[in-house]
């Protein structure tokens, strides 16, 4: 869906800095872009490596990463208790879909402010 959306030829991650989690493995092949962060996955389990485990430094850079997402997720689901986001949306006025995420997203901001 990504490559749908935003195709890969174009340089849509040149200039910014972005942070995705383990859906998007391939990213960093697809996309060109100076800054594309993502989690580093843990190995499988093997008859080699019975117990894989990451090292500290990954652990560290995840749990950062972890850090960091917690607040966007929460952000996500605030808005979403505006009903509006959550069911079906049945309007037919262009772009209206862009203004309702717009006035959700500032009423959450506003319940962060208070």
């Amino acid at each position: 869906m990504l490559k749908q959306a935003l195709p890969p030829h174009l340089d849509w991650f040149a200039d910014s800095h972005v942070r995705v989690d383990l859906g998007y493995l391939g990213i960093q092949a697809d996309y060109r872009g100076a800054q594309i962060d993502i989690p580093t996955k843990k190995p499988r389990k093997s008859q080699k490596n019975p117990s894989p485990e990451l090292r500290a430094e990954q652990k560290a850079a995840n749990k950062a990463f972890s850090q960091v997402r917690i607040f966007v997720e929460h952000a996500i689901g605030g808005m979403k208790r505006s009903n509006i986001l959550v069911h079906a949306f049945r309007n037919r006025i262009e772009n209206f879909e862009d203004d309702v995420i717009g006035v959700c997203a500032g009423l959450w901001n506003l319940v962060l402010s208070y």
